[in-house]
């Protein structure tokens, strides 16, 4: 009845293939003449989801985590991993082979500081490695008198003999009336933050995809088209991107707000415009080395730092805004069905992991819209649940049954990017999760009716998410929220809320708002909705004011709160949400689906 196509639950690490890979990759280093090497999980643009063909760490050591990097010496060979990943990289890699080591506390440079000895030479792939990155492996390389040097073509790529070729996704243009803005607007936009005489290398597909009102096929759950572009301060763009994905149609249109041409192309351009003494500016997020490099040996002038088109992308138009509201209204329907079909069926003892990962999947599709899940869904059962990032495999896949389950699932659709995380109990809940799950509640409720001038960052707004918590001796260690694209990446920079977050919150810019509370081995939760920043001016305030306003609209599990915990204001938003729930989702189901919504948004006063 249900079946998942955008997300597979094949467990593809296999530890047993590391000592062989990582013996082959050392006698390749060996033949070059380098005494280890250094693997990022990256691409030649830093993306969060990578070609196939991009995934070298995955394929040496078998972790298959969205962030991590291996470092391969002669006689030692390590795994660096943020906290996200501690459990499952020791499940995936071969630990006599690969140590797993802590990413923040004891970072790669750290580690090779450690080991390198005087004279060694360690290689790196410059397309791999932003310009800090390459600095701070450098300065540890340097300091133990050792030298990082910069390899020609991937030492891995020359022992995965069926590594996968490069994606050919077709390109699509994004519709204007979605978009908001046309391309020469955006382009103008651009023009408008550069210096004279400058020029911007473009190099996070995220934001060529935004510029020129297109859209690709190259990566899983985000619809980006791998490419780069060169915006000068006056004269034509260029538009790099393999024209094997480009429709005539496509091409025409392009072509008609930039030169189309080949990426092979862009080192030797890079090159002309450093020989006559140009100046670039590169984002230091996702520019590789190699291409700063490229215009520095030719003579430019390369200033690595903040890519404006960011903050343009991030501060979402009209059209993308309304376009987000009308994806989440889909989107609640297709969410409501499941939650319904959910209490219904949970009880009987057969529901899975994976087949709830299904069904949300399925109902989704059925709106008839849904593009892509905007990332691999986390259904995670009892334990599960308590692991942040868990993804389940048919071999993890546990049976759902009397406890607590956790759902965090979203999807790509044309008009918008969705992100929603509910928190669910199978029959009656322990006391010590009622009150964690309250506490996680009050922290959402703050966020959700935070009022903050401009200017206010996320850093500022992140310990109304957890104050509560806080009280109680308790808090999370993820952030409280993530920036989010429209029909582009789901989590998007650089906006955020979370310690770490100093981007100012700016009218437009869509985030999430996800305070959590984990128990290692036996429960997580996370209660997350969208969010949308706008003006909230202040009868009789001085100054302007900014608030969110609620995007995602599903019930919160009303069994699972404690009345006592709540002031009358926290009730009264949890009524008021749970109204608006009713009013905007019971229009879109079915009756015994609408039924079970008003049983569900029922206010909290009436038990």
């Amino acid at each position: 009845m249900f079946e998942a196509r955008f997300q597979s639950f094949e467990d593809s690490a296999d530890p047993s293939q590391g000592p062989a890979r990582l013996a082959a990759l050392r006698a390749e280093l060996a033949r070059r003449g380098l005494d280890g090497f250094v693997v990022p999980r990256a691409d030649e643009h830093q993306n969060e989801y990578v070609p196939p063909a991009a995934e070298r760490l995955a394929w040496l050591t078998g972790f298959t985590g969205s962030a991590g990097t291996a470092a391969v010496l002669m006689d030692e060979a390590a795994v660096f991993v943020d906290g996200r990943y501690t459990v499952q990289v020791r499940g995936q890699i071969d630990t006599q082979a690969f140590s797993p080591q802590p990413l923040v506390d004891h970072p790669p440079e750290a580690w090779l500081g450690e080991r390198l000895r005087d004279g060694q030479r360690i290689g790196f792939d410059p397309w791999l490695h932003t310009p800090a990155q390459v600095e701070r492996l450098a300065r540890a390389a340097a300091g133990a008198g050792a030298t990082l040097v910069p390899v020609d073509g991937n030492p891995i790529d020359a022992v995965w003999h069926d590594r996968p070729a490069a994606p050919k996704g077709a390109v699509s243009l994004h519709p204007e009336h979605l978009a908001g803005q046309d391309r020469a607007a955006k382009v103008a936009a651009v023009r408008d933050a550069l210096r004279d005489g400058e020029t911007l290398l473009v190099s996070d597909p995220h934001a060529v995809a935004w510029l020129f009102n297109m859209r690709g096929a190259d990566v899983s759950h985000t619809p980006l088209p791998m490419s780069y572009a060169l915006v000068p301060k006056a004269g034509r763009p260029i538009l790099y991107v393999d024209g094997a994905k480009l429709s005539n149609r496509v091409r025409d249109v392009l072509e008609g707000s930039a030169e189309v041409a080949d990426p092979a192309g862009l080192v030797a351009a890079l090159d002309a415009l450093g020989r006559e003494g140009r100046r670039l500016r590169f984002d230091a997020a996702t520019v590789p080395h190699r291409l700063v490099e490229a215009l520095k040996a030719a003579g430019g002038d390369a200033e690595v730092g903040a890519d404006p088109i960011a903050l343009m992308k991030a501060a979402k138009s009209d059209a993308e805004r309304q376009g987000s509201r009308d994806a989440h209204r889909r989107d609640a329907a297709a969410v409501a069905r499941f939650l319904h079909w959910f209490e219904r069926e949970a009880p009987t003892g057969t529901l899975t992991e994976i087949s709830c990962c299904a069904a949300l999947e399925t109902f989704r599709r059925d709106t008839g819209a849904l593009k892509d899940v905007s990332f691999p869904t986390i259904a995670g059962f009892g334990p599960h649940a308590a692991i942040p990032h868990y993804r389940v495999s048919a071999a993890s896949n546990l049976a759902v049954g009397p406890g607590v389950f956790l759902i965090d699932s979203g999807g790509q659709y044309e008009d918008g990017t969705t992100d929603i995380t509910r928190t669910l109990c199978v029959g009656p809940p322990e006391p010590a999760f009622v009150d964690g799950f309250t506490r996680v509640l009050k922290g959402h409720i703050a966020i959700a009716r935070a009022v903050f001038p401009p200017g206010t960052t996320g850093a500022q707004l992140d310990p109304f998410a957890r104050e509560h918590l806080w009280r109680a001796g308790l808090d999370f260690d993820h952030g409280t929220g993530h920036g989010v694209g429209s029909y582009l990446s789901v989590h998007e920079g650089p906006q955020r809320i979370a310690k770490t977050g100093t981007t100012p919150l700016a009218e437009g810019m869509i985030l999430s708002n996800e305070p959590g509370l984990y128990r290692a081995g036996a429960w997580g939760i996370r209660i997350e909705n969208l969010i949308l920043v706008e003006p909230r001016p202040i009868e009789g305030g001085e100054r302007p004011m900014l608030g969110f306003e609620t995007l995602t609209f599903a019930p919160i599990q009303r069994d699972l709160v404690a009345r006592h915990l709540l002031t009358p204001d926290e009730e009264l938003w949890i009524d008021e949400y749970h109204a608006r729930v009713r009013e905007i989702v019971g229009p879109l189901v079915e009756p015994d689906v609408r039924a079970w919504l008003d049983g569900a948004t029922r206010p909290l006063r009436d038990g």
